[in-house]
């Protein structure tokens, strides 16, 4: 869902333009385009998803900017907009991890007694170097103490990460992977990077600079990623999603499902499985 927010990295806060493959929609479905009001994209999201996958209860979730970047009572209009309708037993809001407080965890928290609450949290890598490269706007230790405060709240906490990042290779992704280990969060999506048009990774692209992951690549880090990390870890998202007509490159991240049985192939093949490196890491 799209609330209309927007992100201090974009609004001259923390800096401007967002990360370097933030596109118009923030990394979003630029649902408001279409449904200007919550409740009509709450109200056609289930809609289709009913029809697709026969679901009957549904995740409300904030997915595109930073839907924790506003004041407190504005985030509780906008929650309370879709909370309160039928069938939504649940609410998931991705945002930043410097772009949380007390004050919104409190909030946040206050739906946990009747919904499954998740907060959703951008680390994409562990790496300072990156993070500069990419203008995520925050260092590491910055989002660690937002993981912090928010580990203190009764709140499902799920990281985002993102494999094929300029300047890494296995190494930065192993150690990303053996740190969300370490943290063990409730819940983690891997994210396969894509450049769309009109962003700053689009213009790098363009001139020679950046070269996306090829599918291969991304397959087998992805299941370097899944041996490190506890075994009882949900994986929300395994791949990329994005829209056709907004793509640049990498082709291959259009198809999903053929990445999807590639990486189950991989595991197949190594004989391998989720957390099967995660007790020797320990040790």
């Amino acid at each position: 869902m799209d609330a209309g927010l927007s992100c201090p990295n974009r609004d001259g806060t923390k800096g401007w333009g967002g990360c370097i493959y933030c596109d118009r929609y923030g990394s979003g479905t630029g649902a408001k385009d279409k449904y200007p009001d919550l409740q009509s994209q709450a109200l056609a999201g289930m809609e289709k998803l009913s029809k697709r996958y026969k679901a009957r209860k549904f995740i409300a979730y904030f997915q595109s900017f930073s839907n924790t970047y506003a004041p407190v009572e504005t985030l509780r209009s906008i929650y309370n907009e879709v909370v309160n309708l039928p069938n939504i037993v649940g609410l998931s809001i991705g945002t930043r991890a410097d772009c949380i407080t007390k004050e919104v965890l409190e909030l946040i928290s206050s739906y946990t007694p009747r919904l499954m609450v998740w907060l959703e949290l951008g680390l994409q890598t562990i790496h300072e170097k990156t993070l500069r490269l990419i203008n995520r706007g925050h260092t590491y230790e910055e989002f660690l103490e937002g993981y912090r405060l928010a580990r203190s709240y009764p709140l499902l906490i799920c990281f985002h990460v993102i494999i094929g990042l300029p300047g890494e290779g296995r190494d930065e992704v192993i150690a990303t992977a053996k740190e969300v280990a370490n943290l063990k969060p409730d819940g983690l999506k891997i994210h396969s990077l894509y450049i769309n048009k009109g962003t700053a990774l689009e213009k790098i692209f363009q001139e020679g600079k950046y070269t996306p992951i090829t599918q291969r690549e991304f397959v087998e880090l992805v299941c370097d990623f899944l041996e490190l990390i506890p075994p009882d870890l949900v994986i929300q998202r395994l791949t990329g999603d994005p829209r056709p007509e907004e793509l640049v490159a990498p082709e291959w991240t259009l198809r999903k499902q053929e990445t999807l049985n590639l990486i189950q192939k991989e595991l197949e093949m190594r004989k391998s499985y989720q957390g099967r490196k995660y007790e020797k890491l320990n040790q």
